[in-house]
């Protein structure tokens, strides 16, 4: 009855999750050509009733209408505020996600073990919790400051979802102490059904907080109801519900959860470091192992939400999907493929060292070499650039601005095929890590391994056909589409697959105790790389979505007249993007030591009276 019970509460959560995604689909909206002309020509209604409110149009400003304080560059201030403020928001909406699962999963076997590991999730994220919200004070602060007619024009057309959105800080506020600090006093019989209750709320409240800021910032980017003039003639959910809303959403939701595993898969990794006895190595062992669990499982499908989010893009505006993926953003998408590259390579490096934890490992470890091999050629190829940066005379060498043997490797089919490899292969460590500490007991257990092996290698002929075929040997509208199969192909092989895995190894018996703690120091490297490099890429995308609007405040709408109304270099973008994830490593490794210290207790002999008597 219990399992019964955990099963449709974490139902509830998914389900919740879906139809926000899906609020859409029953609602009026206008499709891609319709959003843009109504960003472009809508002409307000003359019959529109008398009491209807008046919103003013877009301002025209000049350099002398933006607030300047000598030796601050307003746009570097926000910036920086902005994205530190975000890969907070980032961490603190995703950990309550996966604390409440683990929570509900220490429900259902009884394990307390995974009530410790989720208790101290939500204690790292109480001190994070506080610093986002002061970054949250921050920005607004320098907004108003610096880009005050900005500030005016959108506080007016949301005004009502910013009150909404006031409201509910405080109540996520309320719930996430009363969680926290009601932890413990919560425990057992229909009081942990209570705590297990506030923790759907503390998630409900963190998912809506983060849809309202999207559509703050997605209406930046593809405005609705807006006349020609920009003056706004909808209502609330017409300026929330603009075209690229939804996309969004998706994203930020499935990369969040991606970064939240990473960062306390770091904090697991400086307690691994910082351990004094093989029980807490053990402990945060077995915690990262979870935390890299969840960042990698998040990872899998985050390249498909990217493309996604692409597309639509291109669906709303053909300019705006040129300028990112072919104009002056194209060589970002280049050190992104870098750093993707990086999360795929270093979290299978952790899985194969995860390997030495099982006394069966040896019967995979030959493997290793061949998955590594895929992942490197996989990666070499989604980095490699179509058209090279050169001088004149290196261009007079190569005879063009296309390598003569990897210019193919530049465009997207190869690409599409490369990211479906690295996907695909990244599952196939993990099965191999899974499978590493167990014997197969059931009798067709030959049956479902030549059945994975024929799921494999069909699935991989497929992906090379669809890559190759259509890629390079079909019209632009079929090597497009073909993309589609390609994703279809590599979902079916990890469904399938673990359909297969999870019947087949139903009541296999372990080879031997997992040894936790049994991890070179270099493994936890591969955590902090992970959480670096999520930090890093995620910096990197936020100036791409924000810098894709170019000199406009508000897209083809409301012009940006600042001094800084330019897109910057790419060194000047890496240089800035850098800092900030200096910064913010920084503040991270503080709140880790401010979690480490909270738990000491020091007994000071003979300070206190009572101790002297």
């Amino acid at each position: 009855m219990l399992t019964r019970n955990i099963r449709i509460t974490c139902g509830a959560f998914l389900l919740a999750v879906f139809a926000m995604f899906m609020l859409s689909a029953f609602m009026p909206a206008a499709n891609a050509s319709e959003a843009a002309a109504t960003a472009s020509t809508a002409v307000p209604d003359a019959a529109a009733p008398a009491t209807k409110a008046i919103f003013p149009p877009a301002p025209k400003l000049t350099e002398a209408d933006y607030p300047s304080i000598k030796g601050v560059n307003a746009r570097v201030v926000v910036w920086l505020v902005a994205q530190l403020h975000l890969w907070f928001g980032a961490f603190v909406v995703a950990v309550p996600m996966f604390v409440f699962i683990i929570e509900a999963i220490g429900m259902a076997t009884r394990e307390q073990r995974y009530d410790k590991m989720a208790y101290e999730f939500i204690k790292v994220t109480i001190t994070a919790y506080s610093l986002t919200a002061l970054l949250g004070g921050l920005l607004s602060f320098c907004l108003i400051l610096f880009y005050p007619d900005l500030f005016q024009y959108l506080a007016l057309i949301f005004k009502e979802s910013m009150f909404a959105y006031a409201l509910l800080f405080f109540a996520e506020s309320a719930v996430l102490y009363i969680y926290y600090y009601g932890w413990h006093w919560l425990q057992g019989g229909n009081k942990k059904w209570v705590h297990l209750t506030l923790g759907l709320l503390l998630n409900a409240f963190g998912l809506l907080l983060m849809f309202l800021a999207n559509a703050w910032t997605t209406f930046m980017m593809s405005p609705a109801a807006l006349d020609a003039a920009g003056v706004f003639n909808g209502d609330t959910w017409a300026a929330i519900h603009n075209f690229l809303w939804n996309p969004i959403n998706l994203h930020r939701t499935v990369a969040n959860v991606a970064y939240g595993g990473s960062i306390v898969g770091a904090y697991a990794a400086f307690k691994f470091l910082s351990a004094k006895n093989k029980e807490e190595r053990a402990h945060y062992d077995w915690m990262g192992y979870n935390a890299n669990f969840i960042a990698i499982g998040a990872l899998l499908p985050l390249p498909f939400a990217g493309y996604y989010l692409t597309a639509e893009m291109y669906a709303y505006s053909q300019q705006m999907g040129i300028t990112l993926m072919g104009g002056v953003f194209a060589w970002i998408f280049i050190i992104q493929a870098v750093l993707i590259g990086a999360l795929f390579l270093s979290a299978n490096y952790y899985l194969w060292c995860g390997m030495g934890r099982s006394e069966g490992a040896h019967r995979y470890n030959h493997w290793i070499k061949y998955i590594a091999v895929v992942l490197v050629v996989s990666f070499l190829v989604w980095f490699t650039p179509h058209t090279l940066v050169l001088t004149n005379s290196e261009l007079k060498d190569l005879g063009g601005p296309y390598h003569k043997y990897l210019g193919v490797l530049g465009i997207m089919p190869a690409k599409n095929t490369a990211v479906n490899f690295l996907i695909l292969f990244t599952y196939l460590s993990f099965m191999f890590y899974r499978r590493s500490n167990k014997f197969v007991t059931v009798s067709w257990a030959k049956v479902g391994n030549a059945a994975q092996v024929a799921l494999f290698v069909a699935g991989s002929i497929n992906i090379t056909i669809l890559g190759v075929y259509h890629g390079y040997f079909t019209n632009t509208v079929i090597k497009i589409a073909a993309s589609i199969p390609q994703v279809l192909t590599t979902l079916v092989i990890i469904i399938v697959s673990v359909i297969i895995d999870a019947l087949m190894y139903k009541g296999a018996k372990d080879v031997a105790p997992l040894r936790w703690g049994r991890m070179p120091p270099r493994s936890q490297y591969a955590l902090f790389l992970l959480a670096v490099s999520f930090t890093w890429l995620m910096g990197l995308m936020g100036y791409v979505r924000s810098g894709i609007r170019q000199h406009w405040h508000v897209y083809n709408m409301f012009r940006d007249g600042s001094p800084d109304a330019f897109t910057p270099g790419l060194d000047y973008v890496a240089n800035i993007v850098s800092i900030g994830t200096i910064i913010f490593m920084a503040m991270v490794i503080f709140v880790f030591w401010l979690s480490t210290v909270s738990g000491k207790h020091v007994v000071s002999k003979g300070y206190w009276k009572e101790q002297q008597a």
